[in-house]
């Protein structure tokens, strides 16, 4: 049996991307690579989780955000480096208005019903499909 020590495993640098739906619809950033993406960013030794993701929703957004729960993690090949992306259901306040920062070119918000019209990696298209059936399940919840 061959096994490694965590010393020498490979390792993965890892993304926090948060989901935030306003009605129907998600906040969305155009990137360098002109692919649209979550808003997150990544995670640095020694930081919380929770804590990286709040802040770059801050940076990039410039709104306070409350982190919930976790939605996905999988694994997105950018160029020749594989990235651990671990996406959150995520919240800003009905009053706040986003504003791109200088490190995405814009900001969008997008009908969850037209996500597969949008050049976005599947995994986030899945996230924000989970976040938005949870967001519909709990308004039922709520309502009964």
């Amino acid at each position: 049996m061959n096994t490694q020590s965590d010393a020498n495993a490979q390792r993965f640098p890892v993304s926090v991307k948060g989901v935030i739906l306003v009605g129907a619809q998600v906040i969305l950033l155009k990137n360098e690579r002109d692919e649209w993406e979550l808003p997150g960013g990544k995670l640095e030794s020694g930081e919380d989780i929770l804590e990286c993701l709040a802040r770059e929703i801050c940076e990039e957004l410039s709104v306070p955000a409350r982190i919930g729960g976790l939605l996905d993690a999988w694994v997105y090949p950018i160029h020749a480096v594989e990235v651990v992306i671990l996406t959150f259901y995520c919240h800003i306040g009905a009053d706040v208005s986003p504003k791109v920062s200088h490190e995405h070119k814009e900001v969008g918000f997008f009908p969850i019903h037209q996500l597969d019209e949008i050049p976005l990696p599947d995994g986030y298209k899945k996230a924000i499909r989970d976040a938005y059936r949870k967001k519909q399940s709990d308004a039922t919840q709520l309502a009964t």
